[in-house]
């Protein structure tokens, strides 16, 4: 019987020499018309995904056969392209406009070398074929012509305008934001067709950029009635039976400590003091025990990949039913979870540790807050009111420390970049920007979720099960040379032949506090690659981790609940051979999606935010404020205020004299008067123009 995998399989044997259709069928000797169809539809499936290549010569083989190499291609506002393949092995490629052949923004494609690149440049390369299209979808403003009408993506990475005809049934004028669907992609020569599908309104409205956020990103919203029906049927009472197969840990002084306005809680924590140190328990909701395998939810799941939190407005993995209900750790409520329970010794390494399926009762749910007034303020009012934690608090606090300063010891990195929370009104319109601070309660909290991810992966690649690890990879060379122009400026390098996180880490050190601080953490993170998922254990550059994998978030992350489900089946011993391969097939395909999925969210909550920001600023345009210079380039300064708010100065804005650009030191310094504007400066400025919908904010020097 042929299937897709002996047919794989055997072209992988065949000399490396693409094979005609008619000497396939030779092959594998089929001769009858029901095996040739059966034979056709696989070999079309493999050549749909990618997985098999038809050549100019109407001749199949594998991608590597004809040097392809298949992974996504991310294209940058100026028109280039940059490929990053599926295999952490191969360097990232190059790719011009002239040879991106019709691909679009985060298309997967299949990318032929042109060069090799030398040591500090990517390969050259040229798309050869585009498997999947990312966006089927765009959102855009509609432009009219004189004998044309089009569609400017509002996504500056869709390079291609998309050329439409008039709508007989949506009235559209110019300046519109619209939903576009592509009827025809682009290719090499020409640019692509669509018909729109729907008129927001005018730029600016009121209420509109929730929606084309949405809708920018390919966000999911609200979930199909089928998924709710199947939601509502696995909400049930935990039945006892299932108890009875589990560790009862309701005795347990297990408490969660989230953000005040947190719904699905994920985590809970508890502690004790042993004789050789602390036993912490993280206890994570089994979230894989009501979505199963090939569910509704478990497809609806994959398909959303994360839950996306846009300011007043949450996008859930899971619906309600789920994520605020049966599989949130509510306190006083019998829950399903998965325990790891670690002894960690006074150096902040665990030692023992033990992973088992629990049934948990959370004695209360606290707030960042609340643990900030007892461990750091010594509240009294709160001590009083959570007296019976007090003590595990501090003996938290102590452990976490601990932990931490171990993490740091092998190098782990730690950004402090000023991070901000957008408070709305009812209509979703900014009332004020608040600059957050990480307080104890939440960086311990962060400290025993990475313990638990690190404890977990290690013991997964011990037993050497399938699983999807979450990678972050060192930066590559071309990175670091491009990053040490800048840091040689400052007097800093990070060698070639010696890149670990502790270099990093010792620059970060070296800057903390200084006016270029913000500018050299920004130069390192942009040098490092993004962190993705793949079924290979390739290490955590920035937490200095061998293994590391998501475990603690099930609720809102397709990969932890993978992990889940994946441990859930080595605990009751049902891991068997055939369910190890099936898993072990389907771990890249996970991967590339959840990586996808987490970019995507991340893009639209960030941008999100900075439309508020500016949304919030468009009231006091006139008005002078006090900040500080938090970059300078050629073209002008930008400027930070206290709300983390960042608006750019125009160089031509600045009147005074004639200003030239030092690259050694990155100034801007008057030819006649000498006036020097330096990273970190206080400077008075006056808002002058805020464009809501490209979020930008214009400042002049008072």
């Amino acid at each position: 019987m042929i299937t897709a995998d002996n047919l794989k399989e055997y072209m992988q044997q065949a000399a490396y020499r693409p094979l005609s259709y008619n000497e396939l069928l030779d092959v594998f000797e089929i001769y009858d018309y029901k095996e040739e169809l059966e034979f056709s539809k696989i070999l079309g499936k493999l050549e749909k995904e990618g997985e098999v290549v038809k050549t100019r010569k109407n001749k199949y083989g594998l991608p590597e056969m004809m040097n392809l190499i298949k992974g996504i291609i991310r294209i940058s506002a100026r028109g280039y392209g940059i490929f990053v393949p599926d295999e952490a092995s191969q360097p990232e490629v190059f790719i011009y406009s002239r040879n991106l052949n019709g691909a679009m923004h985060n298309d997967r494609v299949m990318v032929k070398k042109l060069s090799e690149g030398g040591k500090a440049e990517r390969p050259e390369g040229e798309i050869a074929r585009i498997i999947n299209r990312a966006n089927r979808e765009l959102v855009g403003t509609f432009e009219r012509g004189r004998h044309t009408f089009q569609v400017i993506p509002d996504d500056d990475r869709q390079i291609y305008p998309i050329y439409v005809k008039p709508h007989k049934k949506l009235a559209v004028k110019s300046g519109d934001k619209v939903l576009v669907s592509i009827t025809s992609w682009p290719t090499k020569d020409r640019n692509p067709e669509g018909e729109i599908l729907e008129v927001f309104g005018k730029k600016g409205q009121p209420g509109l950029d929730v929606k084309v956020i949405i809708k920018k990103h390919g966000l999911r919203e609200l979930f199909p009635e089928a998924i709710i029906e199947e939601a509502n049927e696995v909400v049930k009472p935990i039945e006892e039976a299932e108890i009875l197969k589990r560790r009862d840990l309701r005795d347990l002084r297990i408490v969660t400590i989230d953000g005040e306005d947190a719904k699905d809680l994920d985590d809970g924590v508890s502690i004790e003091k042993i004789a050789q140190g602390y036993r912490l328990g993280v206890h994570i909701a089994d979230v894989s025990y009501y979505v199963k395998e090939g569910s509704k939810l478990d497809g609806e799941a994959l398909a959303r990949g994360t839950s996306v939190y846009l300011i007043d407005k949450v996008l859930p993995m899971l619906p309600k039913e789920l994520s605020n209900n049966i599989c949130s750790l509510n306190a006083n409520a019998d829950r399903l979870a998965i325990s790891c329970i670690m002894d960690i010794d006074e150096k902040g390494k665990v030692y023992n540790y033990d992973l088992c399926k629990s049934v948990i009762k959370v004695k209360r749910r606290m707030t960042y807050t609340d643990v900030n007034k007892i461990i750091v303020d010594k509240d009294e009012a709160s001590k009083l009111k959570y007296a019976d934690l007090v003590e595990d608090l501090h003996l938290m606090q102590e452990l976490a420390q601990m932990i931490r300063r171990e993490r740091q010891t092998r190098g782990a990195l730690d950004f402090d970049f000023p991070e901000s929370k957008v408070i709305v009104d009812e209509n979703s319109f900014p009332i004020e920007i608040q600059k957050l601070i990480r307080g104890a309660g939440e960086m311990l909290i962060e400290d025993f979720m990475i313990k638990a991810n690190e404890t977990v992966a290690e013991h997964m690649y011990w037993q050497e099960i399938p699983l999807l690890y979450r990678v972050h990879e060192k930066p590559e060379e071309d990175a670091l040379v491009k990053a040490n122009n800048v840091l040689g400026v400052f007097g800093y390098k990070v060698a070639g032949d010696k890149v670990e996180p502790r270099t990093y880490q010792q620059i970060l050190a070296n800057v903390k506090g200084k006016p270029e601080e913000q500018l050299i953490s920004l130069i390192l993170l942009r040098s490092m690659k993004h962190a993705r998922y793949l079924p290979q254990a390739l290490g955590h550059f920035g937490l200095a981790s061998k293994y590391y994998c998501h475990f603690t978030s099930p609720i809102r992350r397709y990969p932890d609940l993978i992990v889940h489900r994946v441990l859930s089946l080595l605990l009751d011993n049902k891991l068997t051979t055939d369910k190890r391969e099936a898993l072990s097939k389907k771990m890249t395909a996970i991967g590339e999606q959840a990586s996808q999925c987490e970019i995507r969210a991340e893009e639209a909550e960030r941008e999100l935010v900075e439309i508020k920001k500016a949304q919030y600023m468009s009231q006091f345009i006139g008005e002078e404020f006090t900040g500080r210079i938090s970059s300078v380039q050629s073209f002008g300064l930008f400027v930070e205020l206290d709300n983390t708010v960042e608006g750019l100065v125009h160089i031509s804005s600045i009147a005074d004299d004639y200003y030239d650009f030092n690259e050694r030191n990155y100034t801007l310094v008057g030819s006649h008067g000498g006036r020097k504007f330096s990273i970190g400066d206080e400077v008075k400025v006056l808002l002058v123009r805020v464009d809501v919908d490209d979020a930008k904010i214009d400042f002049e020097l008072c």
